[in-house]
């Protein structure tokens, strides 16, 4: 039994011609190394939003909800995001 299967994609023409592009500078042998490569970068992503969700999102949702003093108030996010952005400012422009 056959491990592959044959599909018949359509995409738009910058991502067809960005699949070339790939193949006609040597990164790759086929397009279909290209969509592969493509499709395992994907399902990192996917698998380490999914330990993301599972290791810290539920866990601060739990903790959240055990202690719901402990919950910020909307102040105290702006105050914080807008030091975060700060710092990052200060970082572009050393």
């Amino acid at each position: 039994m056959r491990s592959t299967q044959q599909l018949s994609i359509t995409l738009p023409n910058e991502m067809a011609d960005a699949v070339k592009a790939k193949v006609a500078g040597g990164e790759y042998a086929t397009e279909s190394e290209v969509i592969r490569e493509g499709l395992r970068a994907l399902m990192a992503r996917d698998r380490a939003v999914e330990k993301w969700l599972r290791e810290q999102v539920v866990p601060a949702a739990m903790s959240l909800e055990a202690n719901p003093a402990s919950a910020l108030t909307p102040d105290q996010v702006r105050g914080h995001l807008a030091e975060k952005r700060r710092t990052r400012a200060r970082a572009r422009n050393a």
